[in-house]
């Protein structure tokens, strides 16, 4: 007998035999076939079928490996002396592929995902459905200042609080306090760094290195942090000479579209970072997507409000 077809006995016998002590573990062959559990019954003729199919394919392809030759017209092209035989594809194998892309794009555009259901789709739609009754319920919101705060007090301490704090003051230096407008060291991080984040508002942004004397950058930063003080005139004059003046103004008032205010937190500026975010002295604050117009007005006035107190 052939040595590969007696394997092939040994291990289908070897295979039968784990089958029949898996049963056998479970409570035993009388257990699964008495009751009429046709379940359990498929399963075991199904372990039979399954090693009776691999064995055979296995057998097949290992004498035909043994036994067969290849005959046929060799490709012109070789590699090291390895030439490819000219076989045309099988027949099925090309409707296969061909199938396959046919269901492939019926999958995508008709079947899955595009045409289903899922729980991200749903809850963007409903999201957009509750955004649209909260625009329209709040629209009367922005001509009451009082009303409007109060939503932004309440966004606040979801959105913002987690880093600036319950009352806005930077939780120690975590965040900025925004209860000032900006800190000498912030400002000493702009001039030496320069500031293009604010890209929406002020696409332009802000060179580096326009001050590179140290003595002119304390000045400045103290002149600006503090509030533009009259007479602090060694600051104004480094603001001056730094023409810092140019954009933002003599006394820091900020001109649109080209340099932010500097001598008050306005509703403005805070939109600004909340749409393109902020990179400073104490590390980077991502841009909040996630607001509505209206929820985006709210919060801006009230940390607007915040440095007035």
């Amino acid at each position: 007998m052939n040595k590969t077809i007696l394997a092939a006995i040994l291990v289908t016998v070897a295979m039968l035999g784990f089958t029949y002590a898996s049963i056998e573990m479970a409570g035993g062959l009388d257990k699964f076939l008495s009751g009429g559990d046709w379940v359990n019954m498929l399963a075991i003729l199904g372990a039979v079928v399954l090693v009776a199919a691999t064995t055979f394919v296995v057998t097949k392809y290992i004498r035909q490996m043994q036994n067969d030759t290849v005959g046929g017209k060799l490709a012109d092209e070789n590699w090291d002396g390895i030439g490819e035989y000219k076989n045309e594809a099988p027949f099925g194998w090309a409707l296969i592929y061909f199938g396959t892309i046919i269901w492939a794009i019926w999958y995508f555009l008709a079947g899955y995902p595009v045409n289903s259901y899922s729980q991200i789709g749903e809850y963007n739609e409903d999201t957009q459905v509750h955004d649209k009754k909260f625009e329209a319920e709040f629209a009367g919101i922005l001509k009451d200042p009082e009303k409007l705060n109060e939503m932004g007090e309440s966004i606040f301490i979801v959105q913002c609080a987690p880093c600036h704090g319950l009352t806005a003051d930077g939780m120690g230096g975590k965040a900025a306090d925004l209860h000032t407008r900006i800190s000498e060291a912030s400002v000493k991080h702009v001039i030496n760094n320069g500031a293009n984040y604010l890209k929406t508002s002020f696409p332009g942004g802000m060179p580096p290195m326009l001050l590179q004397d140290p003595a002119q950058i304390d000045a400045v930063a103290k002149y600006v942090a503090n509030g533009f003080k009259a007479d602090d005139v060694a600051g104004k004059e480094a603001f001056t000479a730094g023409t810092c003046n140019t954009c933002h103004g003599e006394n820091g008032e900020g001109m649109p579209m080209v340099a932010p205010k500097l001598n008050a937190m306005d509703a403005d500026m805070v939109a600004a970072v909340l749409k393109d975010g902020k990179k400073g002295a104490i590390g980077t604050m991502p841009a909040f997507t996630n607001l509505t117009e209206v929820q985006h007005k709210a919060v801006d006035a009230y940390v607007a409000s915040l440095s007035k107190k």
